[in-house]
C-alpha cells in the first residue's frame, strides 16, 4: 500500500501541500453536500407540537387548543390521533391574531420594538475557541425568532461555523460576507445586498467567508495612512453605518465574533448595545478569559475616544458546556458567581450530547425532533436553552424599558 510521505522538505513544499489538501477537502465536502443536500434544495424546518407552539407564543397549551377547536387563527396540522402541530409560519400568524383579538392592555404577543426602542446589537465573544460561542449565538438567534422577534445574525468568524449551521457553506456557495459592507474602497456594497433568509421565519443571516480576514489586513494600513485621529470616521463607526440601512427591519442583531481580539471583534464591540461573554468553567478557559478582559479593558478607552459607541445596556458572562456533576467545574462556577455576582447569567448552558449530536447533521436543537433522541436528554438540553435564552430575552426587553 502506497502512503504519501507526510515529510515536508521546505516552506515552499508546505505551502503547496496545504493548498492541495485544502482543495481536496473542499471538493470532498462539496461532493458530500451534493449527495445529502442537492443544489436546488433549501433547508427546511420541522413543525412544532401544540405544547411547543404554546410555549413560544407565551400562552397555555389549553388556550391554544381551544383557539384551534373554535377555528380561530391558523389551522394546525392534525394527526389521526388528534395531535396538533404548527409550522413556524403559523406560529407567527397566530401571534398577530392574538395581538389583534386579545385585550388591548395585554397586546404583547408580537414583541417588535416600537417608538424610541433602539436596535439591540449583541456581540457574543470569547478569546478562546471551544467555549460554545457559535452554539450560543445560533440558539439565541433562533429562539428570538421563534418568540416573534425580527433577528439578523451576522457571522464574523471566517471559519463560518454559524453560516454552515444555517445551510451556507462559503467554499461552495461563494456568498458575500460582511467584509463587502465594511471594506474601505469603492467596491463596498450595501448591507441589504448581503442578507440571506434562513429556514426560521423572522431570522436572516449575513454568512461569513474567508475574505473577512481581509478586514484584519486592510484596517491597520488604512489607519496608518489616515492617522489615529480619523479612527472614528473610518473604523469605529463602520458597522453602525452599515447597519443603519437595515436597522428598521430588525429588533435584534446578534454578532458571532471570531475567537480573537482583532479588528473584526473590535468593530463589533464598538457598535454593540450589549455583550455576552461565553465561559467554559475550567481553569485554562477562565485564565484565558482573564487575559481577554485585561486586553479588552486596555482597548475600550481608545474605542470610546475614537468615536465607538460602547454605551452598553448590559453585559453578562454565560457559563457554557457546564457539567454540574463535575466538582471542579462546580467550584469554578461558584468562584465566578462570587467574583462577578449579577454579571453572570443565572442560567447555565449545560453540556449535552443532544446539542452535539444535532450539530453533526448541521442542525440546532430547535430543528431536530424530540423522538430522534433520548427524550430525557433532549428535554434537559431544551430546558437549559430555554432558561438561558429566556433570561437574555428579558435583558433585551428591560433595555427597551419593558417590564
Amino acid at each position: 500500500m502506497n502512503i504519501a510521505s507526510p515529510i515536508v522538505n521546505s516552506l515552499s513544499d508546505f505551502d503547496e501541500l496545504i493548498l492541495k489538501q485544502g482543495g481536496d477537502l473542499s471538493k470532498r465536502l462539496q461532493k458530500h453536500r451534493l449527495e445529502s443536500f442537492p443544489p436546488n434544495a433549501k433547508k427546511t424546518l420541522r413543525s412544532f407540537s401544540l405544547a411547543e407552539a404554546a410555549g413560544y407564543l407565551g400562552i397555555s397549551a389549553g388556550h391554544l387548543k381551544n383557539l384551534s377547536l373554535e377555528g380561530k387563527g391558523p389551522e394546525p396540522a392534525l394527526t389521526t390521533t388528534g395531535r396538533r402541530s404548527y409550522t413556524a409560519e403559523q406560529m407567527l400568524s397566530m401571534r398577530h391574531y392574538l395581538d389583534k383579538h386579545g385585550r388591548a392592555d395585554l397586546k404583547k404577543y408580537v414583541p417588535h420594538r416600537r417608538g424610541d426602542e433602539h436596535l439591540q446589537i449583541i456581540s457574543v465573544v470569547n478569546f478562546k475557541g471551544g467555549s460554545g460561542k457559535t452554539t450560543t449565538t445560533a440558539h439565541l438567534a433562533q429562539h428570538l425568532a421563534l418568540t416573534g422577534h425580527r433577528v439578523l445574525a451576522i457571522d464574523l468568524d471566517p471559519q463560518a461555523s454559524l453560516s454552515a449551521l444555517h445551510g451556507f457553506q462559503p467554499e461552495i456557495d461563494k456568498d458575500d460576507s460582511l467584509y463587502e459592507a465594511l471594506r474601505y474602497d469603492s467596491d463596498k456594497k450595501p448591507l441589504s445586498q448581503l442578507i440571506k433568509p434562513t429556514n426560521f421565519p423572522g431570522l436572516h443571516i449575513v454568512p461569513a467567508a474567508l475574505e473577512l480576514q481581509e478586514f484584519e489586513y486592510d484596517t491597520p494600513l488604512i489607519l496608518a495612512e489616515k492617522g489615529t485621529r480619523a479612527m472614528g470616521q473610518v473604523f469605529f463607526t463602520r458597522l453602525d453605518a452599515a447597519l443603519s440601512e437595515v436597522a428598521h427591519d430588525y429588533d435584534v442583531v446578534v454578532l458571532d465574533c471570531p475567537p480573537q481580539l482583532g479588528y473584526l471583534t473590535l468593530t463589533a464591540l464598538s457598535s454593540s448595545t450589549s455583550v455576552l461573554i461565553t465561559v467554559h468553567p475550567q481553569m485554562l478557559d477562565v485564565m484565558s478569559m482573564c487575559q481577554f478582559l485585561l486586553m479588552l479593558g486596555e482597548i475600550l478607552n481608545p474605542i470610546k475616544r475614537g468615536g465607538g459607541n460602547m454605551n452598553l445596556d448590559w453585559f453578562r458572562y454565560l457559563v457554557t458546556r457546564y457539567e454540574p456533576g463535575d466538582a471542579p467545574q462546580s467550584q469554578m462556577v461558584h468562584f465566578m458567581r462570587s467574583m462577578f455576582r449579577d454579571f453572570v447569567l443565572k442560567a447555565e448552558m449545560l453540556k449535552s450530547t443532544a446539542i452535539s449530536d444535532a450539530g453533526i447533521t448541521k442542525q440546532s436543537l430547535y430543528e431536530v425532533e424530540r423522538n430522534q433522541m433520548t427524550r430525557s436528554t433532549y428535554d434537559r438540553a431544551i430546558e437549559s436553552l430555554t432558561a438561558v435564552n429566556g433570561e437574555i430575552t428579558s435583558l433585551i426587553h428591560q433595555a427597551w424599558g419593558r417590564s
